[in-house]
């Protein structure tokens, strides 16, 4: 399912967001800034918090069926634990179209030796890796980050059938 399918599956209105930290991962700054920009763009969002187990991630996923998970890491350690969760996210089959994208710092050594992580992430199944670095492809910045959620919801537009309004008037049953 590509991002676009995923995010028009009859839904309207605010995206339902998941942000999370990864198991690695204790800070929660950045988590609450996530959610707080998410809410100010008018999205609803659940935050599971800092070190948050894999299996718990995926769990929550599937329980709350997001339109979009948002993974945020600042202690470096954030490749390993990602490219291992967006493989368990991929694997579950109500999982595989949810839109997914992580930023922040996702290794510990200098930019030269971090370069590749954001095509890795990409490759195993994140829609978007947003961080700063050397790389020409990488998304990068707040901005970026905006203009995908704004497209993705965006992509997902009324309910098929339904007026942009989301009413039934005038739709004959």
């Amino acid at each position: 399912m590509q991002t676009a399918e995923w995010a028009s599956r009859e839904r309207s209105g605010p995206l339902d967001v998941v942000v999370t930290g990864l198991p690695s991962d204790a800070h929660t700054w950045n988590l609450v800034f996530i959610q707080l920009l998410i809410e100010d763009l008018g999205h609803h969002v659940v935050n599971l918090g800092p070190c948050v187990p894999q299996d718990e991630i995926v769990e929550s996923c599937g329980k709350y069926q997001p339109d979009l998970l948002v993974v945020s890491t600042v202690n470096g350690h954030g490749f390993q634990d990602a490219e291992q969760l967006i493989r368990a996210i991929r694997s579950r089959w109500e999982l595989a179209g949810l839109p997914a994208v992580i930023g922040g710092k996702l290794g510990v050594l200098g930019a030269e030796q971090r370069a590749g992580h954001g095509r890795r992430l990409r490759e195993a199944g994140f829609d978007a890796v947003f961080q700063d670095g050397p790389e020409q492809d990488q998304d990068a910045g707040l901005g970026a980050f905006e203009a995908f959620v704004a497209r993705l919801d965006a992509e997902r537009g009324p309910a098929a059938g339904l007026p942009a309004d989301g009413t039934l008037e005038g739709v004959a049953g």
